[in-house]
């Protein structure tokens, strides 16, 4: 499956606010894309990308283009719109976006998950992804992959 990661920009902002989960997930993503678009612009380090499958926008993501204290680079968001689930893009826009940070100077990354949301974390696990912790965090489970 090809996705593309491209730019949120004055293009194509809009077409993404129009992205979103099933109502009954809304406990998982509370927080809708225009939310993210809105802190990029105070939060600097967050980088917005559109998922594409056949120019069409099928997905969301936030990452960080700074670690943290403990050089980590957070993902703090990855949805992908409720018509586009369960065809593989979140997998497929998480691949490239670890071959996207793995070419940067990034050799940890860090995404949380909650923990009804079992199937991000079983995809997460697959991507090699392992708990940080066993301690929920702010609501989440924490996960890390160090990048070789």
């Amino acid at each position: 499956m090809a996705v593309e990661l491209k730019p949120v920009c004055i293009n194509n902002w809009y077409e993404c606010t129009q992205l979103t989960v099933k109502p009954e997930q809304l406990n998982i993503f509370p927080a809708p894309v225009v939310y993210w678009i809105a802190e990029s612009k105070y939060v600097h380090e967050f980088e917005l990308r559109a998922i594409y499958s056949e120019e069409v926008p099928v997905g969301f993501l936030v990452f960080c283009t700074q670690p943290d204290k403990d050089d980590n680079y957070w993902i703090p968001a990855l949805m992908i719109d409720h018509k586009h689930q369960g065809k593989g893009y979140g997998k497929a826009a998480m691949e490239t976006l670890i071959q996207f940070m793995s070419n940067s100077s990034c050799t940890r990354i860090m995404i949380g998950h909650r923990p009804d949301n079992l199937i991000a974390g079983r995809m997460y696990e697959a991507l090699g992804f392992l708990k940080a912790s066993e301690e929920v965090i702010d609501g989440e489970i924490v996960r890390l992959l160090q990048i070789c």
